[in-house]
């Protein structure tokens, strides 16, 4: 590939992930997830590749709410009025990260289908702030070939292979993986245990 195909290919990468965000902010928008968080006394954050400006082609948006304490009711009364396709629950208040999780389903304007997961931590959580720092630094130290190059690992993934963006992130900053076959070695050698916690 000569740079100028090269260039070209990167511009369309960007291109493609900007429409992406585009439809995530509308969809944010259009469920007022934030302000119903707001209302049910949570603090809300966006976080993830929405925030990073990294989102593939795995539609999904990520939220961090902080509650004073941890239960369930306002988060099932949220999901319920949003009507999902479908909702998964997880308590995991007794676990290191002390959070409630809702991983909802929705359809956005153009009848597809986005993954929506919120995750709520105590306001005392050990983690509190930490992903939002560590989204505010990954898109501070992105330039356009290195946000292009976790894009383009992003939309070389399986269909259906479920990889956290922290790892494409961490690989590509941290490592200076750039081809899927790299990326493939360096997951083989970075097996994910818990919480991820590099940062840039």
């Amino acid at each position: 590939m000569d740079s100028e195909a090269g260039l070209e290919g990167t511009a369309a990468l960007l291109a493609r992930a900007e429409v992406r965000l585009a439809r995530a902010r509308a969809l944010l928008a259009r469920l007022g997830l934030v302000g119903r968080w707001a209302r049910a006394g949570a603090e809300a954050h966006l976080v993830g590749s929405v925030a990073t400006g990294l989102l593939g082609p795995h539609l999904d948006i990520d939220l961090h709410v902080y509650t004073a304490a941890l239960r369930p009711g306002s988060g099932f009364a949220i999901a319920a009025a949003l009507a999902p396709l479908r909702l998964d629950y997880r308590d995991g208040s007794r676990t290191e990260e002390r959070c409630l999780e809702w991983h909802l389903w929705v359809r956005d304007g153009a009848g597809e289908t986005w993954q929506i997961d919120v995750i709520q931590l105590a306001a005392d959580s050990p983690y509190r702030g930490f992903v939002e720092r560590r989204s505010a630094r990954i898109r501070a130290a992105l330039t356009d070939e290195t946000r292009a190059a976790i894009l383009r690992l992003k939309e070389a993934a399986p269909a259906g292979r479920a990889i956290p963006g922290i790892q494409f992130c961490a690989a590509v900053l941290r490592d200076g993986v750039r081809t899927w076959g790299a990326f493939e070695r360096w997951l083989a050698g970075h097996p994910l245990e818990g919480i991820l916690e590099w940062c840039p």
